[in-house]
């Protein structure tokens, strides 16, 4: 059997869910160390073992139920009258056992966006959103992929290797998203710097008041200079956000389509440059990336385990109870490996998968995400036709954390590109290195690729 499908390994090493029942039951499970990282549908494997939802926890002693079945995780999702996603519920936090440094913060905490509203208020930020991603223009939005691509291969297509996660994968969604946001030079290169740090760790806090800076920084600016981008939409919506909302839209659009978008494309090269249905299609004879980024999303979602709610009151869910303001987590991919739909699953839409999410929180940018995934690979293998794996995949290390599915590093190999004979751009720095929020913005990535462009 494939490797991702087969999810029917043993236990975990060290998994409290593969106690006996009557030892395990209530206690939770930590799912935030490299243990789960590494095999993580060997958890859920035994998570299901609780019934539909499993005691875990996100962070250490944050706890959390999380939904593992497919069924249990739509009614979860499209029950707004039952389960809000309002955080301000979340009792723990109330009541100060989740210490406000705890890892679990940043992702679960209240922000004034629609990610954590309900009701009137979730509905006047969703439009505004919704309405204004759908103004992208999908032939315009391919070219700019195209030619960020383009621009990314020519920095490390002369040496003939390459880690194609934090050189192509992560770099590539940032400066979309840059594009779609309208950056000017010195603010998208902030943002980057922001954005990137902030999902991989590199002093949050710093990072933070990156993000927090530019973004602030870019809604100023717009303020006075509209354009043909996601922020001037939002901004001349009916909705009438205000700066702060504007602020607050804007860290959600980047993070929530960054991050996963980095790792769809991540996975999905792993996929097509490790399964040979796949990576001969980019010869002419197999499936084509759509099909391996569908495969993706129903088996390693990039966003595995998010989805968090709460209970307006004390309920239960098929037999497991659940308490009021107790956080319910859905997994996104463990309800699409449920075993109940393995008899099915080929014959469901393939949109059937809960990758996007469901409800009235389905993810509102999934037809950019797509495009943007599908355009970046398709445009790397044609400027590297013989890229392969620099390693065994076995080898591969994923990075620690219950919410993404997330690769550390893809390093692969092709034969090295002649040199290009474009003007060389300023010099170009990595990430975090050097691009503090008082340091000179020369060099920064999105200013690298204006220059190149130019």
């Amino acid at each position: 059997m494939d490797r991702h499908t087969d999810h029917t390994s043993a236990p975990p090493p060290g998994c409290p869910a593969h106690q006996p029942a009557h030892q395990g039951e209530g206690v939770p499970v930590p799912l935030y160390g490299p243990d789960f990282a590494a095999d993580p549908h060997g958890f859920y494997e035994e998570l299901r073992r609780y019934g539909p939802a499993a005691p875990i926890e996100v962070a250490p002693g944050v706890s959390a139920k999380l939904v593992t079945d497919y069924a249990a995780a739509l009614r979860v999702l499209q029950s707004p009258k039952e389960y809000g996603k309002d955080s301000r519920r979340w009792r723990a936090l109330n009541e100060g056992r989740v210490p406000m440094d705890s890892p679990a913060i940043p992702m679960m905490a209240h922000r004034p966006n629609s990610l954590f509203s309900d009701g009137a208020e979730h509905l006047r930020l969703r439009q505004a959103i919704t309405d204004s991603l759908s103004r992208i223009d999908a032939l315009l939005l391919t070219r700019h992929v195209e030619r960020v691509s383009t621009y990314l291969v020519e920095q490390f297509g002369e040496r003939g290797e390459a880690d194609l996660l934090n050189e192509y994968a992560k770099l590539t969604s940032l400066l979309v998203f840059n594009e779609l946001f309208g950056c000017p030079a010195e603010i998208g290169d902030q943002l980057v710097t922001g954005m990137s740090g902030i999902f991989d760790g590199v002093d949050p806090e710093r990072s933070n008041q990156d993000i927090l800076e530019s973004v602030s920084a870019l809604v100023a600016h717009k303020r006075r200079h509209p354009g043909a981008d996601v922020t001037s939409w939002l901004m001349a919506h009916p909705a009438g956000l205000t700066d702060e909302e504007m602020i607050h839209q804007l860290v959600l659009l980047g993070g929530a389509g960054s991050e996963p978008t980095r790792n769809l494309i991540g996975n999905g090269l792993l996929l097509i440059l490790s399964d040979e249905r796949y990576y001969g299609g980019m010869h002419g004879a197999g499936l084509l990336v759509e099909d391996a980024l569908d495969e993706v999303m129903w088996n390693d979602p990039p966003l595995a385990n998010y989805g968090v709610h709460y209970p307006l009151y004390d309920t239960e869910l098929d037999g497991v109870p659940l308490a009021a303001g107790e956080p319910v987590v859905i997994s996104f991919a463990a309800a699409n490996t449920d075993p109940a739909l393995s008899a099915m699953r080929q014959r469901l839409s393939k949109r059937a998968h809960l990758a996007w999410s469901a409800g009235p929180h389905a993810c509102p940018a999934k037809d950019p995400a797509q495009l943007i995934s599908v355009t970046a690979i398709e445009k790397l293998m044609n400027q590297l036709p013989d890229v392969e794996l620099a390693v065994p995949v076995e080898s591969l290390a994923w990075r620690p954390g219950i919410y993404h599915r997330a690769l550390a590093t893809l390093p692969a190999r092709f034969t090295p590109l002649p040199p290009t004979r474009r003007p060389a751009p300023d010099p170009v720095q990595q990430p975090g290195e050097g691009q503090g929020r008082h340091a000179g913005r020369r060099g920064g990535w999105w200013s690298g690729f204006l220059n190149w462009w130019r």
